[in-house]
């Protein structure tokens, strides 16, 4: 039975089921021109607090042996920021280091209610960065234990490979965190990428 931590601000409660570390697996299955890639990966991720009104988010994968007796091979990490959309104000710290002014806007159930969207469910943004010199923001929504992504930008340093868009799909079924994730990537419009299943582990 997972239980609401304590000091969690009252923004992260529509999003506090991804609370947690999570570990399994998942297949890649990517198709570039006529070769199509298919490999099975390790999982383990790690959704956190830590009393700002947003997730910390980190991301480690790595392929799974090819024989036994083989070693796992890292693959990629990635980490960033979940928090509900909604307009930056004076309650709220930044840019850069400067403090917030007055009290937060947001700190009870019912002012959060307020950010409800009119498909009842809450519009979120989601930040993430790759060690190769990729950054995405993704917007979407969470509507109970289901979240929908789509990027709004994608950002690339001069050496990093191409990769112009992405969709995920995040979702709670039997107490397990199922995922999926699209790329547009290497010439290739949008199409399956990755797929896992992840069980809470802490």
């Amino acid at each position: 039975m997972f239980e609401l931590p304590t000091q969690l601000p009252s923004e992260l409660v529509p999003l506090a089921w991804l609370l947690g570390v999570w570990e399994g697996s998942g297949v890649i299955d990517y198709q570039i021109g006529d070769e199509s890639v298919s490999r099975e990966f390790g999982h383990r991720l790690s959704f956190s607090h830590d009393g700002l009104p947003h997730l910390n988010y980190s991301s480690y994968t790595w392929l799974e042996p090819d024989s036994a007796g083989g070693e796992k091979t890292p693959l990629m990490t990635e980490t960033g920021y979940w928090r509900l959309s909604r307009a930056q104000g004076i309650g709220d710290p930044g840019p850069g280091l400067l403090p917030a002014e007055g009290e937060h806007p947001f700190v009870t159930a019912a002012a959060v209610e307020t950010l409800r969207n009119a498909d009842d469910g809450f519009d979120i943004d989601v930040t993430l960065v790759h060690p190769g010199g990729v950054a995405e923001i993704y917007l979407g929504q969470v509507k109970g234990p289901r979240i929908d992504l789509a990027t709004d930008a994608v950002m690339r340093t001069q050496g990093a490979k191409p990769y112009s868009a992405a969709t995920r799909l995040y979702g709670l079924v039997d107490s397990h965190l199922l995922w999926a994730w699209d790329i547009a990537a290497l010439g290739q419009s949008l199409r399956t990428h990755a797929s896992g299943r992840l069980a809470r582990v802490e």
